[in-house]
């Protein structure tokens, strides 16, 4: 990008204001020296043509050689623009003096005008030379913004990619081992909660590449979840899923409430013979979805502070890649009952859902 020197608009950019150079240079010749119009224009064009070919010179020099920050870079364009607009008055009086060698009034004219001319040509040179030098420089800026970006989103997708894939084995982990146990007691239901967990994973695969699910599409997924707990704890758990209908469309990563509903029948159920109902809440306010996970636990016996384990970690962290905030996950408790608060903002890019 840096070493590309003019495109489309910007080469006609700068054909457009030579050609203006061009024609004042070749009118004030004109009216003001009283040269023919032959002579103006024959002098404004070798002046300009070969001044433009320096500006391309210096430009092309710095879109492949810059050296490093400081004073120095500038020295240098100010070392090339002094040697290039040398050249340009040596090879432009060199053409014009060929050209009108018998004209002896004009050539003393052209001798006295080098200085003006050496001026007005550093002028313009290194003008040029300093606002290429700037370009290039924050085109390189640019380049380098673009290039950390980009690895800091594939980092970050990667992340993303493996908190993802952790949560699979833990929960079927877990699964598997109810199968187990259902197998000779309640054969029955343990096929029953085989074919359950191939759909649910099933679907899982199919979320690999998804980055953003409406709430209906995660509440759906999440009671195939919930449909292979009933058959594992049967009637002792109830769970209650609530959502606003303004809400359903809202989106979120998906897969985010399967371990906060993993982690309340964890601590509500584990250790306890008595039925529990976890109740699940979803409502949208201020550009924000909010989603609630309530259950009963038995603080003689746990301390949920403590019990957060990998699940609710997991989810803060891809909450803060996502979103870079450490407030979008709330968890408290009140006498037995724990309390989990997932804030979903929607101000999110959600432009690319694969």
């Amino acid at each position: 990008m840096a070493k590309q020197l003019y495109k489309g608009s910007a080469w006609w950019a700068l054909v457009t204001s030579f050609a203006v150079w061009l024609l004042l240079y070749a009118g004030l010749l004109y009216y003001w020296f009283d040269f023919t119009p032959g002579m103006a224009f024959t002098d404004s064009s070798v002046h300009v043509i070969l001044l433009g070919a320096v500006c391309i010179v210096i430009t092309r020099n710095l879109a492949y050689y810059r050296p490093g920050a400081g004073t120095m870079k500038f020295g240098y364009v100010g070392l090339i623009s002094t040697l290039l607009t040398a050249l340009w008055v040596f090879f432009a009086r060199w053409i014009l003096v060929t050209t009108y060698e018998t004209d002896i009034a004009y050539i003393r004219w052209l001798n006295n005008a080098i200085p003006i001319h050496y001026i007005v040509g550093i002028m313009i040179v290194t003008g040029i030379g300093l606002r290429s030098q700037i370009w290039y420089d924050e085109a390189e800026k640019q380049d380098a913004r673009e290039r950390k970006d980009t690895v800091e989103k594939i980092a970050r997708e990667a992340e993303l990619f493996k908190l993802r894939q952790q949560l699979q084995p833990h929960f079927l982990f877990n699964s598997l081992n109810s199968i187990n146990a259902l197998i000779m007691l309640r054969p029955k239901q343990a096929r029953e909660m085989v074919l359950k967990l191939s759909e649910f994973l099933r679907g899982s695969l199919k979320r690999e590449d998804v980055q953003w699910v409406s709430l209906l599409d995660e509440l759906q997924y999440l009671q195939l979840y919930l449909d292979i707990e009933q058959v594992r704890f049967g009637h002792r758990l109830t769970t209650n899923v609530i959502h606003d209908p303004s809400a359903e469309n809202m989106q979120m990563p998906p897969m985010l409430l399967q371990p906060v509903v993993e982690n309340a029948i964890k601590f509500g159920l584990y250790d306890t013979t008595e039925e529990i109902a976890i109740t699940i809440r979803a409502w949208a306010a201020d550009e924000m979805l909010y989603i609630e996970v309530k259950n009963p636990f038995d603080y003689q016996m746990e301390q949920p502070n403590r019990g957060t384990g990998f699940g609710l970690k997991s989810i803060r962290r891809r909450l803060y890649l996502l979103f870079a905030r450490q407030d979008l996950l709330e968890t408290a408790t009140h006498e037995n009952i724990y309390t989990t608060l997932i804030k979903v903002p929607q101000t999110h890019d959600k432009s690319s859902n694969n």
